[in-house]
């Protein structure tokens, strides 16, 4: 039995759960415990530290950002954002690169369309 190779542009973006968002202005801004655990929040958070830890996304991650519904593949984000991107050439690859970064931070997850 052969394996399908699955298109990354095929695949739904999907926030994960313990992501929170908000807007700063035209800015968006994902916030997300600095623990997980209870536990964790309790005993080792910093002194006169947030127990939420919050990133401030430029023009281009939040233009992104705002486009993850978990309904719209990541082709669908790619097509919707070529004028933001002014037409640019392989503004998909940078796309593409961005959400996998995101992915490897724990902040999306994939799903097959």
């Amino acid at each position: 039995m052969q394996k399908e190779k699955i298109n990354f542009f095929d695949l739904i973006p999907v926030i994960s759960d313990h992501i929170t968002t908000e807007k700063e202005g035209e800015l968006s801004v994902i916030a997300f415990p600095r623990f997980r655990s209870k536990f964790m929040q309790k005993y080792f958070v910093p002194k006169n530290k947030s127990a939420i830890i919050r990133i401030r996304l430029e023009e281009h991650g939040t233009a992104v950002w705002d486009l993850i519904d978990g309904k719209r593949t990541v082709k669908e984000i790619a097509e919707a954002l070529s004028g933001h991107f002014n037409q640019e050439e392989n503004h998909e690859y940078r796309i593409v690169i961005y959400l996998k970064q995101l992915q490897k931070q724990g902040f999306v997850k994939f799903c097959l369309a």
